[in-house]
């Protein structure tokens, strides 16, 4: 098999230096060039062609978001962000996912050398997350009828295990990773405030999933929020899993409670989509709805399962409108999805589901 070929665009020396050493011992990969600035990067990118760019934000010449945008404009490219642990590298690391980036990786302001070489996994993983994905993808605008009578009802798309009709859950779990960020946002900034509480797990570092949900708060007309444990989950918010935490729903005084708590990691991850969709399948059984989204790997496809067996209502995005057809796809393969649908299809299917009154 091809190489995937990486080329590092950071102004630190020791990052290109630590960063092309960790890659030269992964066997699927190689760095074909490194740069200090976009204004080198793009010299070298006349040259050779990267499969995946990694790309710093704040640097001289031209700054990362600038030189992403003019990349998607004109040439898109697979771009995983590399951004400090900063309260500003965070707010653009946000901007930088909105404008195509696929993934973003934590980045130090000390210790840094260390940091990338004993966090070196997560960022390999979001490279070939990245490699795998596909850019250009087009959100069809179908009405609900006619996305499920071509994407469920059709046996030759995907086997159908139940037909229930819509009815609206008690609340609503989501997960996803890679290209998640902007399909969530998609699919949020399309809710009214009416819907009924939702739990969303996003593959992603610690300390930026708080300006995520600063973001979507500031753009939906959900209130969205960073999840802490003994928030109450309620009509018209939506919870973000903090990074590097586990979410769980608990039910405690007939109220719906989330629990955040610190913990290995499942499937490779904290926060692990599989952990808040088996505890949802305990809690809530048939009240409950999962949308699996956009990712690399198999997180949450055993979780749907067990909602899907509980009775509940279960959704994966389809192939044709998936930045990575991996999570989505495990989760079909192992008997769990009752719907699969476009992301405007998805959005509709969950409006619907906020105006029945059950």
């Amino acid at each position: 098999m091809a190489k995937i070929r990486v080329m590092i665009v950071d102004d630190s020396a020791t990052v290109r230096q630590v960063l092309s050493a960790v890659l030269a011992e992964q066997p699927d990969m190689e760095v074909i060039a490194t740069a200090s600035d976009p204004i080198f990067a793009l010299d070298k990118m006349q040259k050779i062609w990267p499969d995946v760019l990694l790309l710093d934000i704040e640097m001289p010449r031209m700054d990362g978001l600038t030189f992403l945008r003019k990349l998607m404009k004109e040439r898109p490219l697979p771009v995983v962000i590399c951004s400090t642990l900063t309260e500003k590298g965070t707010s653009v690391a946000m901007q930088a996912l909105a404008a195509g980036a696929v993934g973003v990786a934590a980045k130090p302001t000390t210790g840094l050398k260390t940091f990338l070489e004993q966090q070196s996994d997560g960022l390999i993983l979001q490279i070939r997350a990245a490699a795998a994905s596909k850019l250009k993808r087009s959100h069809k605008a179908e009405s609900l009828s006619a996305a499920i009578h071509l994407n469920t009802f059709n046996k030759s798309v995907i086997p159908v295990h139940h037909t229930s009709a819509i009815k609206r859950p008690a609340f609503i779990a989501i997960g996803a990773s890679t290209g998640g960020p902007q399909a969530i946002e998609h699919l949020l900034s399309a809710l009214s405030p009416n819907m009924p509480g939702i739990l969303i797990v996003q593959h992603m570092p610690q300390n930026f999933t708080a300006a995520f949900a600063q973001r979507l708060n500031r753009i939906c007309q959900l209130e969205v929020k960073e999840a802490q444990s003994g928030d109450v989950l309620k009509p018209g918010v939506v919870l973000i899993a903090p990074g590097a935490k586990h979410m769980r729903i608990r039910l405690i005084r007939q109220q719906l409670l989330v629990d955040v708590q610190a913990g290995p990691s499942v499937n490779r991850h904290c926060p692990s989509v599989d952990v808040l969709f088996r505890s949802v399948a305990e809690v809530a059984g048939e009240s409950a709805l999962g949308v699996i989204l956009t990712g690399m790997g198999n997180d949450g496809a055993r979780g749907l399962r067990e909602m899907f067996d509980k009775g509940a209502q279960t959704i994966a995005q389809d192939e044709a409108s998936s930045v990575v057809y991996g999570m989505p796809k495990e989760a079909v393969k192992m008997g769990g999805v009752s719907h699969s649908l476009s992301l405007d299809a998805i959005s509709t299917y969950l409006q619907q589901c906020a105006l029945v009154t059950n």
